[in-house]
C-alpha cells in the first residue's frame, strides 16, 4: 500500500467537552459534505492520523466506525479508507444560514398548543431516558402498547381527569399522538365516505387527517361555551370536540350539552370522538366529567403528552368501546402500524418516581399565575378576553381578518409569533381575533412583549 496521505483538515479543541472522537467525525463529515474532500480522496490510516493529532488511536478508531456506519468512509481491502459520496440530503454544516428574524424558529412564540417544556425538571428527565434505555429490545411489536405505558395512563387519567379504567383489558391504547389516533378511527371504524362533524373553528390538522382518510368532513358552529349539539346534521357518523377546553376559542362545554350530546350519540347512532385538548390544565375549579365518563358506550376519548410534557416523545393515548379497540387492533396487525415505543418507556420511566405529578403540578401553578398576567393586562387596557379559566391561552376578539394579520405581522417584526383565529377556520372564517398561548415563551420574555402587544390590538382597528 502507498503512503499514507496528508492530513485532512481537522482542528480538535481540547478545551471543549465535546469528546475528541465526535469532533473528528464532525470535521471530516463536515469537509466531505462541503467538498474540502471529496469522494474517491484517501483517508490517513487510524494510526498514521492519530500520530498526527498526537491523539489515542482509539479516537481515531471511533471516529472511522461512526463515519464508516453512516456511509461517509468506506473500506477496501489493502488500500484503505476513502471518502465515498455523501449521503442523499446531507447538508455541509458550513450552508448558509437564515438572516435573523426570516426564520420562524427565532420569534419568541406565542402560539397556542405549545407546551411548557422549559419547564421540564432536566434531571429528572435524563433520568427517565437512561432508565428507558436500560429495558431489553423488542422481539416484537407491542400493537396496543407497553402494558406499563397503559398501566401509567390509567393511573393518570384515574388522578388527573377522574376516568376509571382498566390498563389490562385493552380499553386503553397507546397511540402517537391525537392526530395519528384520529387517522386510525377514520380507517378502522369509520370507513371512507362516512361523514364526520367538527368544530368549527377547530383543530384543523384533525380535519386533515380525516380528509385524507376519505371522509366527509362538515364544520359544526361553536359559540364562546364551546361545541353546539345543534349544529350537528343528521346522519353522521361521528363528532369531534374539545369539550374541556375548546381549541381555538377556549370555552367548556357546559353540563347540560354534555348531557344532549351523548343522549343524541346513543339515539342517533354516532360516536363521540372526545380530544381532551389542555384537559389537566385547570387551576380554577374541578373539572366537568370527561365525555368518557358520562357514557363509555360512545365516546372515545383522546389525549396526549404534546401539550403537558413536549411533542419530543411523540405518545398518546385512546379510551374507546370495545368494539372500537378491536378495529384499531385489527388494523394495526394488518398494516404494521403502530405507536413508538420509545417514548412509552421514557414517559413510564418519568412517571415511576413522580416525576410527572410534580411536573403536572408546577405546569398548573405556573400557568395559573401567567394567565392572571395576561388578562390584567388585556382587561385593564378594555379588551374584551375569551377563554375558561384554564389552558395556556387566552383569545382576543378583533373585528376582522384585516385587523388579526395586522397584529400578527407587526407582532413579528419586534419578535413574536402570535396566531389567529382565521387559520382555525375550514370554511368562510366567523371568528377573528388573536389567540395568545403563554405557555412556551419563558416568564421574562411574556412580561417583556405583552405590553407591545397590547399596544399593538389598541391600533389594530378596534377601539378597547
Amino acid at each position: 500500500m502507498s503512503a499514507d496521505p496528508p492530513a485532512p483538515p481537522v482542528t480538535l479543541d481540547r478545551e471543549s467537552e465535546t469528546p475528541l472522537a465526535v469532533q473528528l467525525a464532525d470535521a471530516l463529515r463536515s469537509a466531505a459534505a462541503d467538498g474540502r474532500l471529496r469522494s474517491g480522496d484517501r483517508l490517513p490510516s487510524t494510526r498514521a492520523l492519530a500520530t498526527r493529532l498526537n491523539v489515542s488511536r482509539t479516537v481515531t478508531s471511533a471516529a472511522y466506525e461512526q463515519l464508516h456506519a453512516e456511509g461517509w468512509i468506506a473500506g477496501k481491502h489493502g488500500s484503505g479508507t476513502y471518502i465515498t459520496t455523501a449521503p442523499p440530503g446531507s447538508l455541509p454544516e458550513s450552508a448558509p444560514r437564515p438572516k435573523r428574524g426570516a426564520s420562524t424558529p427565532t420569534l419568541i412564540d406565542f402560539t397556542p398548543g405549545t407546551p411548557w417544556a422549559g419547564g421540564i425538571d432536566r434531571a429528572a428527565w435524563r433520568r427517565a431516558w437512561r432508565a428507558a434505555a436500560d429495558a431489553p429490545p423488542l422481539m416484537r411489536p407491542e400493537r396496543a402498547g407497553l402494558a406499563e405505558y397503559r398501566a401509567v395512563i390509567a393511573e393518570h387519567l384515574l388522578r388527573h381527569r377522574g376516568l376509571r379504567v382498566g390498563a389490562e383489558d385493552e380499553t386503553v391504547l397507546a397511540t402517537s399522538g391525537t392526530a395519528s389516533a384520529v387517522s386510525e378511527l377514520a380507517f378502522a371504524v369509520l370507513g371512507p365516505g362516512a361523514t364526520v362533524a367538527i368544530e368549527e373553528p377547530g383543530y384543523q390538522r384533525a380535519a386533515q387527517a380525516m380528509i385524507a382518510a376519505g371522509l366527509n368532513v362538515v364544520q359544526a358552529p361553536v359559540d364562546v361555551e364551546g361545541f353546539r349539539v345543534d349544529s350537528v346534521p343528521d346522519g353522521v357518523k361521528a363528532v369531534y370536540c374539545s369539550p374541556a377546553h375548546q381549541y381555538p376559542l377556549g370555552g367548556r362545554m357546559p353540563a347540560g350539552r354534555r348531557v344532549e350530546l351523548v343522549e343524541r350519540a346513543r339515539r342517533d347512532g354516532f360516536l363521540v370522538i372526545e380530544d381532551d385538548y389542555d384537559g389537566e390544565l385547570r387551576y380554577d375549579v374541578a373539572p366537568l366529567p370527561l365525555l368518557a365518563a358520562l357514557a363509555p358506550d360512545v365516546v372515545v376519548h383522546l389525549g396526549t403528552t404534546s401539550k403537558i410534557l413536549t411533542p419530543t416523545l411523540g405518545t398518546g393515548w385512546m379510551v374507546a368501546p370495545p368494539s372500537v379497540v378491536s378495529a384499531i387492533l385489527e388494523l394495526r396487525d394488518r398494516t404494521g402500524m403502530g405507536p413508538a415505543v420509545a417514548g412509552q418507556r421514557v414517559l413510564v420511566e418519568y412517571a415511576r418516581n413522580g416525576d410527572l405529578g410534580r411536573h403536572l403540578r408546577r405546569l398548573r401553578r405556573e400557568l395559573s399565575e401567567r394567565r392572571w398576567l395576561v388578562v390584567d393586562a388585556l382587561r385593564e387596557a378594555g379588551f374584551e378576553v375569551l377563554g375558561d379559566d384554564a389552558g395556556a391561552h387566552v383569545v382576543i376578539p378583533l373585528p376582522s381578518a384585516r385587523a388579526e394579520r395586522e397584529v400578527r405581522i407587526k407582532a413579528e417584526e419586534f419578535g413574536a409569533r402570535v396566531d389567529g383565529l382565521t387559520r382555525h377556520h375550514a370554511g368562510r372564517p366567523r371568528w377573528h381575533g388573536i389567540a395568545l398561548g403563554y405557555a412556551a415563551c419563558s416568564r421574562d420574555e411574556l412580561a417583556s412583549v405583552l405590553p407591545q402587544l397590547v399596544d399593538l390590538l389598541k391600533h389594530a382597528g378596534r377601539t378597547p
